[in-house]
């Protein structure tokens, strides 16, 4: 069906088979933000947040998000990831907070959706724990930035 990996012959959305595929090294990594008010910036990068460390509690939330990713999303292979970072980083022309996700495994499919998973919950967990203060804070830009590893080769976004 046009092309369209998670559906078959007669259009049904099934688990695509990765059986026949070779066992490669693959890496992802996404990228996205959370923009904010200067005074929330100001507030999270200061630590003066109430519920405390919002950067350090949104790459734990990040890195657990990705590990939970075949959980979250209904046809993703549960994989034997090897690492996964993420990194938030300040950026006052925002204002708010870059995010960074780097997913690595040796596997038969890649691990695009993990890594824009760990941006995703990183975002979230942003807004969660700063949303008493801001209630407008906006999460975009969220897309994978390069993939390398498997059939497909190498994908790095212009």
């Amino acid at each position: 069906m046009s092309g369209l990996s998670h559906f078959d012959v007669k259009g049904d959305a099934h688990m695509v088979d990765v059986s026949d595929k070779a066992v490669t090294s693959r890496v992802a990594v996404a990228e996205g933000y959370i923009k904010m008010a200067m005074e929330t910036f100001d507030i999270i990068t200061e630590g003066r947040a109430k519920k405390g460390d919002v950067i350090g509690i949104a790459r734990i939330a990040g890195i657990m998000g990705a590990k939970k990713t075949p959980e979250l999303i209904p046809l993703c292979h549960p994989l034997p990831i090897t690492k996964v970072a993420v990194e938030l980083t300040p950026d006052p022309d925002l204002p708010g907070l870059r995010i960074e996700a780097t997913v690595k495994t040796t596997g038969q499919t890649g691990v695009e959706m993990e890594a824009l998973t760990a941006v995703n919950i990183a975002a979230l967990t942003v807004y969660d724990m700063a949303k008493a203060v801001d209630k407008a804070m906006e999460i975009g830009g969220i897309r994978v930035r390069l993939k390398d590893g498997g059939k497909s080769g190498r994908y790095e976004a212009k």
